[in-house]
C-alpha cells in the first residue's frame, strides 16, 4: 500500500491542481503506470475540491477535520474508506504548519503525525533559486516528527529554473524532488477553471481532470513517488458504525436537490441517511417540474446565485416545492438550500424570484459575510429535538457542554426583511449563522441554516433527520412512501 499527504508550505501554491492531477495520473495508469486504486480525502471542510478529487479517482473522497471528529474517529474514518485502496492520498488545506491554535492541534502537521503520513510538499517556486534550501531545511527542524518524504516544484520558470533548484536542493539538504512542474497557461486555466467551478456543474469535468491528470502524469515522476509513499503495514477495517435503522421499521423516502445548482453534500453524510433508514433519491431543480413522491426533502450548499433565470423560470417546481413545505413536508435546507427556498435573492443588480416558503430576501455581499468553524447551541424549537438532541455527545474539540454542535459556514450572502417573530433552532456561540447570534428558520416542518451539520460523534445529523421524518409520516397517520428495492 502507498499513503502520503500533499502539504504545501502556505495556501495557493497550486497543491489542489496537483494532488487532483496525482489521483487521476495513479487510477488511470498514465506513463506506463498500471492502474491503481486511489482513495482521496480532504483535510478540513470541503466541497469543492473533494468533488474534483472524487472525479479524479473515480471514488468518493471523504473529509478529514479535527474540529468536528475526535482522533479516534478520524483514524476509524481513514480505515474504513482506505483499507481497500492501493493508494490513500490526501490533500491537505492551508500550509503544512498552520492551525488554528499556538501547537498547531488541528495542523496538516498534526493529521500527518495521527496517521503516520509522509508528506509530499508543494513548492511555489516563482522568483525563488538558493532560498528553496532554507525553506525545506526550516520545515524538517520545526517538527522532527514530520516526514518530508519528497518535495514538488511547482510554476517552474523554465528548464533552467528548475535545475538551478534541483542543484541547491541536492547540495543542502537530503529531500528529494519527486516533481518539477512547469508554468503551464493551459494548466493555470484550468486551475482557475476548478476554484470557480464544482465538478458537478462543470459539464467537461472529467475532460479538465484528464488534462490535469496529463501534464502532472509528465512532471512528476510517479515511481518514485509510490516508492516514498510505500508502506507494508495494512489499514485494517474497523468495525462498522452500528446502523441505526432496525428492520422493522418501514424506509423513508428522502428526496435530495443535486444538480449545477446544488451539488454540497458530504458522501458519509450521504452515506449515513441511507445506514438511518433512508431511500435517497435525486432531483433537479433546474430541469424537473416537480418533486418526486417523498416522506422528506434535504437541498444543500451550492451557487444558486449563478442559476438565477433557471431557477425563476422553472415556476412549477418552485411552487410544488413551496406547497410541499406549507403542507408540512419534513425539510433540511444548509445555505444554499436556505437561499433557494427564500422569497428572492438580489446579485449584481439582478432581482429573481425563489421558493418563497421563508419569508426573507436574499441580498449577495462582496465579501464574505460567515466564513469559518461555527459553534452552535439547539434550542427548545430546534424541530429535531424531540427525536433526541441535536448534539449526543461532547464535541470534540470543546469543552463546552454536551449541546454544543461544532459545524462550519462560508457565505457570500445575508438573509434579510424577516419577521420579527421569526423562530430560530440556533443560538450561535462562535460564527456568523443568519444575524450574527442565531441561525436555523424553524417554520412549519421547514429547517433551514447557513451552517453546514456534518455527520460525526458529535452530531448524527442524518440519523435525527431521518428520525425526524419518520416520527412525522407516524403523526400524520401516513405510510412511508413505497420505496424501491
Amino acid at each position: 500500500m502507498h499513503r502520503f499527504l500533499i502539504s504545501a508550505a502556505h495556501k495557493s501554491s497550486g497543491k489542489t491542481t496537483i494532488s487532483i492531477g496525482l489521483a487521476a495520473a495513479l487510477s488511470a495508469g498514465k506513463h506506463g503506470q498500471r492502474q491503481r486504486s486511489v482513495q482521496p480525502f480532504k483535510k478540513g471542510p470541503d466541497y469543492i475540491d473533494p468533488l474534483w478529487l472524487s472525479v479524479a479517482a473515480g471514488r468518493p473522497c471523504y473529509n478529514l477535520d479535527f474540529f468536528l471528529s475526535p482522533d479516534s474517529e478520524l483514524k476509524a474514518q481513514f480505515a474504513r474508506h482506505g483499507h481497500d485502496a492501493e493508494v490513500c492520498l490526501v490533500e491537505g488545506n492551508k500550509g503544512l504548519y498552520d492551525g488554528l491554535d499556538l501547537e498547531g492541534s488541528n495542523s496538516n502537521a498534526a493529521l500527518a503525525r495521527l496517521l503516520d503520513l509522509p508528506v509530499i510538499l508543494v513548492l511555489d517556486a516563482r522568483g525563488v533559486t538558493r532560498g528553496i534550501a532554507p525553506l525545506i531545511l526550516g520545515y524538517q527542524a520545526f517538527d522532527r516528527n514530520i516526514r518530508i518524504a519528497g518535495v514538488i516544484l511547482n510554476r517552474l520558470g523554465g528548464r533552467r529554473h528548475e535545475s538551478k533548484l534541483r542543484a541547491v536542493i541536492e547540495h543542502y539538504t537530503d529531500v528529494p524532488v519527486i516533481g518539477a512542474v512547469q508554468e503551464d497557461a493551459e494548466l493555470a486555466l484550468v486551475e482557475r477553471h476548478l476554484g470557480l467551478m464544482p465538478a458537478n456543474e462543470a459539464a467537461g469535468a472529467e475532460r479538465h481532470v484528464a488534462a490535469i491528470g496529463d501534464r502532472i502524469a509528465a512532471q512528476v515522476n510517479l515511481e518514485h513517488l509510490l516508492a516514498v509513499s510505500k508502506t507494508n503495514v495494512a489499514l485494517s477495517p474497523p468495525v462498522p458504525p452500528p446502523a441505526q435503522w432496525r428492520s422493522s421499521e418501514k424506509p423513508v423516502r428522502i428526496a435530495i436537490a443535486r444538480d449545477a445548482a446544488f451539488g454540497f453534500y458530504y458522501a458519509d453524510d450521504l452515506d449515513a441517511l441511507v445506514a438511518a433508514g433512508a431511500q435517497t433519491v435525486f432531483f433537479d431543480t433546474l430541469h424537473d417540474a416537480k418533486l418526486p413522491p417523498c416522506d422528506g426533502l434535504l437541498i444543500g450548499g451550492g451557487f444558486p446565485e449563478c442559476f438565477l433565470d433557471e431557477l425563476e423560470a422553472n415556476t412549477r417546481l418552485r411552487t410544488d416545492i413551496r406547497r410541499a413545505i406549507e403542507s408540512g413536508l419534513p425539510t433540511y435546507a444548509e445555505c444554499g438550500g436556505l437561499m433557494y427556498l427564500a422569497r428572492s435573492i438580489d446579485w449584481k443588480g439582478r432581482r429573481a424570484a425563489m421558493v418563497g416558503a421563508i419569508p426573507g430576501d436574499i441580498r449577495m455581499h462582496d465579501k464574505p459575510v460567515g466564513r469559518g468553524y461555527v459553534i452552535l447551541e439547539a434550542n427548545a424549537d430546534h424541530p429535531w429535538r424531540a427525536t433526541h438532541n441535536i448534539a449526543d455527545t461532547q464535541s470534540p474539540a470543546s469543552t463546552t457542554s454536551p449541546a454544543a454542535l461544532h459545524a462550519h459556514e462560508f457565505h457570500y450572502s445575508s438573509l434579510d426583511n424577516l419577521p420579527a417573530d421569526t423562530r430560530y433552532a440556533y443560538a450561535v456561540r462562535r460564527g456568523h449563522g443568519i444575524d450574527g447570534r442565531r441561525d436555523g428558520v424553524f417554520l412549519h416542518r421547514l429547517l433551514a441554516s447557513y451552517t453546514h451539520l456534518r455527520a460525526s460523534s458529535g452530531c448524527d445529523w442524518p440519523a435525527q433527520f431521518v428520525q425526524h421524518v419518520r416520527n412525522c409520516v407516524i403523526a400524520d397517520h401516513k405510510e412511508p412512501t413505497p420505496c424501491s428495492l
